[in-house]
């Protein structure tokens, strides 16, 4: 009934226990991972890891980050590549450019700006994005006809 001979289980799917950055923690340099990452504090770097990165409401990250899925409260400025689903919080402030398979923003986010969609057909579409507590705004271009048609959520 019960064995040893059990498979350890591990803290998430791409092995390794999550990092984090507490807060009041300022950090300067590259990271490459391949465990899930949780910035409270600053971070004046690039950010490579094939799991999530989580950035908390006091969090900040000025450079590059590339990772699978991102859940963002705090700020970033910088480029954000992310493969599948970006997460933007009601706190959370993005600026410079953004590539995302899938896009989820709350009401109250500010998204400042250059944005590459990769949809399921692996077409590209690009946009200039500005969002806060006080509307939406977006020039989309790259459309198949042309025309400016309404966002697809996919």
């Amino acid at each position: 009934m019960f064995s040893d001979k059990q498979k350890p289980r591990s803290m998430n799917e791409t092995g390794g226990q999550p990092n984090r950055i507490e807060k009041n923690t300022k950090i300067k340099g590259d990271i490459i991972s391949e465990a899930d990452f949780r910035i409270d504090g600053k971070l004046d770097g690039n950010v490579k890891t094939s799991g999530k990165v989580v950035i908390g409401k006091d969090g900040y990250i000025h450079g590059k980050v590339e990772c699978v899925n991102a859940d963002i409260e705090g700020s970033f400025n910088g480029e954000l590549l992310v493969s599948d689903l970006l997460s933007l919080k009601s706190s959370a402030v993005i600026e410079g450019t953004v590539s995302v398979t899938k896009l989820a923003v709350e009401p109250g986010a500010t998204f400042n700006a250059s944005c590459t969609m990769k949809g399921k057909g692996g077409s590209i579409s690009s946009s200039s994005s500005t969002q806060n507590s006080g509307g939406f705004k977006s020039s989309l271009s790259g459309t198949p006809n042309g025309k400016n048609e309404p966002a697809k959520a996919s």
